[in-house]
């Protein structure tokens, strides 16, 4: 499988079951949904809105690595707003604008964009002088893939604790595109 067929259909739906559950956070807290932004599960950990800025980051930062280029300063200005979201949350508005433009980038992306990005050799740099350097195989199955996960079950996480209710289904929606005929038990 080439990194493009295994990481960008991913992003595309997982950032598609982020902003689903952004939508029941909505439906479920109509007058305050906004307030759920600043939510989040322990008070070292970022809250809602920045999970929601790191998972749309992490999904195109990981296509500019694998294909050799800078991160552009506009799309380093969303993990930045990330890391700021404990005091500015913004809205729910703002969080889906992040995932739609995360997946905007996604679908402009050629067929086979991130391929030759398998033997790339790529660092990434961590405050504290810590750096990892790996192939971009290795960047895209150890790094890229975790740290979206990571930030899209958080956010899973943050929204069932403070009490939307959600389930697997909501998590995989895309998986009954795969349902056998006849195998969903009936209620």
């Amino acid at each position: 499988m080439s990194l493009t067929n295994l990481l960008v259909p991913t992003y595309r739906n997982m950032l598609r079951t982020l902003s689903g559950l952004l939508d029941k956070a909505v439906h479920q807290r109509v007058d305050q949904a906004d307030g759920l932004l600043s939510a989040r599960l322990a008070p070292d950990m970022y809250p809602l809105a920045s999970q929601v800025c790191f998972a749309a980051y992490q999904a195109q930062e990981a296509t500019f690595r694998l294909s050799g280029e800078d991160i552009p300063q506009s799309l380093a200005a969303v993990a930045a707003e990330g890391r700021n979201a404990g005091d500015v949350p913004g809205s729910i508005a703002d969080a889906r604008a992040r995932i739609a433009d995360a997946l905007a980038h996604l679908d402009g992306l050629p067929d086979d964009a991130l391929d030759a990005g398998a033997t790339l050799q790529i660092a990434i740099e961590l405050p504290g002088n810590i750096t990892f350097d790996m192939s971009g195989e290795q960047y895209a199955r150890d790094w890229a893939l975790p740290q979206f996960y990571f930030h899209v079950i958080t956010a899973y996480a943050i929204l069932r604790h403070y009490g939307i209710t959600l389930g697997k289904a909501d998590y995989v929606p895309h998986m009954f595109a795969y349902l056998r005929p006849g195998s969903l038990p009936s209620a």
